[in-house]
């Protein structure tokens, strides 16, 4: 009962840390377009966003650390050794590529469309990340 309650978790997680990435490409459509106060509200919104996939993501390392525990999968397994070293450059991406550009929003010299294309690109360097993730822990590749 405990493992399901895990997955569950574990799966609930996964969706917290990918979904909101799909809900900022129509903010960042609109961003290209915003007056000053729109463009403000739409980086809060961008920075909350970002601040909940932070949150879902210790979670989903949390309940990935409880099933590794509670399962019977060794560390050494090829799939979880990819999906760690895969999140690891994750976490590192994810620290450097939104709140650095967010913050030079509020710069008057500031490139407002090469950042929305920045941001752009960054989300979709993210979700690939997150998809391969997914993937390894779906599949599970055996791979040495």
């Amino acid at each position: 009962m405990i493992y399901q309650l895990l997955v569950y978790i574990h799966i609930f997680s996964v969706i917290l840390s990918v979904g909101p990435f799909f809900v900022l490409f129509p903010l960042l459509k609109k961003l290209r377009q915003a007056t000053v106060e729109t463009e403000q509200a739409c980086i809060e919104v961008f920075q909350s966003a970002i601040r909940l996939v932070k949150h879902a993501g210790h979670v989903l390392v949390g309940s990935g650390i409880l099933l590794m525990f509670v399962g019977s999968w060794p560390w050494t397994t090829s799939w979880v050794v990819m999906t760690i070293a895969v999140m690891v450059s994750s976490i590192f991406f994810l620290a450097r590529a939104f709140t650095p550009t967010l913050k030079q929003f509020n710069e008057p010299s500031a490139n407002k469309q090469m950042l929305i294309a920045k941001l752009y690109r960054s989300v979709w360097i993210y979700i690939t990340l997150l998809m391969m993730m997914l993937w390894f822990m779906v599949v599970k590749p055996v791979l040495w």
